[in-house]
């Protein structure tokens, strides 16, 4: 028997965008904006940073292991019980965590190919049977997802909005295959950029629903600017999620992660200035994209994915960039070798992308 397992040396490893210092170095350049990994150009939260100030002189102690404050403070905002609520680093965290819960030897899992690389991993990690259904029209195909189902399933993973497309599932689309899967069958509903697909007529947050076989992921990394600090959230049955904090590291998130997300909830005007800036944001590049000639994929989240000619175009466009002091995302990686995936900055960020794909058509 090998030492590592076959399903873990054929993993490749996850590239995430590259950083800023990395490509300031690689160029020579004094300036670079960032928008390849979907991050809130505004920052943390102001709220957020304060209370983590307050907090450094306690480093020296262990965080909450039932993250009691945060917990009880997602529950009242959500309407729930504590029992109902489950904390991570990142939604990534969460996801690991069902994955080691819940998954027997011979259990399947199910879900888009391209769609979020992070579940890909993890997936793949496990060592189970993966039914890898191709998206339809840059959209989960879930008569396909459906068809998939057998004795063996466990798991079906859906992103909505979905990373990298931005595309999402409408209510009625949600409501039509939940009747068609099983009770025994979980699903994960990764609501990573929630916040800024919640005013949509026809967005489904699942939130209205409560079933006893769906559990929610949800992130502070997005809309209230806290990346860095990896801090996610789950919702369920709280008889999942006695299960789940049986399994889960038990000093996980951190204590600076604990307090500045419990203050991040408080930070109403950060939230909502965050989603004016992704909603004018949005708006500017989508109509300076069009006026370029690019084809793009309409998004309900805080970045837009264009589409190319070649897999070879993409890569030229996306290299040059990188030399101009623009990091966007090629998502060669997540199987979509054509097209670009570019993060809503600030308005001057927004700006120095155009002018530099501008130049470049």
């Amino acid at each position: 028997m090998p030492l590592v397992p076959p399903y873990i040396q054929n993993l490749a490893n996850y590239v995430p965008g590259k950083p800023i210092a990395e490509v300031q170095r690689e160029f020579g350049l004094s300036h670079v904006d960032k928008l390849a990994s979907n991050e809130n150009s505004l920052g943390p939260s102001p709220k957020a940073m304060k209370a983590m100030v307050k907090t450094l002189s306690g480093l020296h102690r262990y965080p909450d292991v039932s993250g009691y404050e945060l917990r009880t403070k997602l529950a009242k905002r959500f309407d729930i019980k504590m029992e109902n609520v489950i904390l991570g680093a990142g939604s990534e965290g969460i996801m690991s965590t069902i994955i080691r819960t819940f998954l027997l030897q011979d259990d399947e899992l199910i879900s888009a190919a391209n769609s979020f690389i992070g579940f890909r991993v993890l997936a793949n990690a496990s060592g189970r049977k993966i039914h890898w259904i191709p998206m339809k029209n840059y959209r989960y195909d879930l008569e396909k997802i459906v068809e998939k189902i057998n004795e063996y399933t466990k798991i079906i993973y859906i992103a909505n909005p979905d990373n990298p497309m931005g595309t999402y599932i409408t209510r009625d689309e949600f409501d039509q295959f939940y009747s068609r899967v099983p009770e025994r069958v979980l699903i994960i509903l990764d609501e990573a950029y929630f916040e800024f697909a919640q005013s949509i007529d026809d967005y489904p947050n699942s939130m209205n629903y409560r079933y006893d076989n769906v559990i929610t992921l949800r992130t502070f990394s997005k809309a209230y600017g806290l990346a860095g600090l990896r801090i996610g959230y789950g919702f369920a049955h709280d008889a999942l999620i006695s299960n789940l904090m049986k399994v889960k590291e038990p000093f996980e998130p951190s204590l600076i992660g604990l307090i500045a997300g419990a203050a991040a909830m408080d930070d109403t005007e950060f939230l909502e200035k965050t989603i004016t800036m992704n909603q004018a944001g949005y708006a500017f590049l989508e109509i300076e994209l069009q006026s370029l000639g690019v084809e793009t994929i309409p998004s309900v989240a805080n970045f837009i994915t264009s589409v190319w000619d070649s897999e070879k175009k993409a890569a030229e466009i996306t290299q040059t960039l990188l030399q101009k002091g623009v990091i966007v995302r090629n998502l060669k990686a997540f199987g979509w070798s054509e097209c670009i995936r570019v993060s809503i900055g600030t308005q001057a960020e927004n700006r120095r992308f155009i002018d530099a794909l501008r130049t470049l058509l």
